[in-house]
């Protein structure tokens, strides 16, 4: 099981909230999409449980010590990994969403930063915008739980 999680934007109680549901998933990695904001919140994202993947956003601001404290786990924005057999092509702006989508070579496209919660399959790939994790814009903060064998996913309310 994956989590899917962006735009946390400095809400404390609301990375919390993600990181319990995390621990009860029995998650193998959490994918952040970016706009951490401060370097404060990324020690409460990290743990031993589960492998963490990160991006830059637009918003985040002290980006050598965001990365510091992530022991550098946070790539520029886009990027792409490779974790349990899948393909991940990971960005926070969704500038590259189609020619990521088009080209058919990663298993899963994970994007953040409009703050709107998307999910669609173009052809063998999964595209997942998990919405704002910190409810400022839409008052709703939302992630997602993902299966990556079956591409199901459940939306979490936190």
């Amino acid at each position: 099981m994956w989590m899917i999680i962006s735009d946390s934007h400095d809400n404390i109680e609301k990375v919390k909230r993600a990181v319990n549901v995390a621990h009860e998933a029995h998650i193998d990695a959490l994918f952040h999409l970016g706009d951490f904001v401060s370097p404060f919140v990324i020690p409460i994202l990290l743990s031993n449980e589960y492998k963490f993947f990160g991006v830059f956003g637009n918003n985040d601001g002290d980006r050598l010590f965001v990365q510091k404290r992530a022991n550098g786990q946070i790539l520029r924005s886009p990027n792409w990994v490779t974790f349990q057999g899948k393909k991940v092509y990971l960005m926070h702006e969704p500038r590259a969403l189609y020619p990521a989508l088009e080209s058919q070579k990663y298993d899963f496209v994970f994007f953040g930063h409009t703050h709107r919660l998307a999910i669609k399959t173009h052809g063998k790939t999964l595209a997942i915008n998990p919405g704002e994790s910190c409810g400022y814009l839409t008052g709703k903060a939302t992630c997602v739980l993902l299966d990556p064998e079956n591409m199901e996913y459940k939306v979490i309310e936190l």
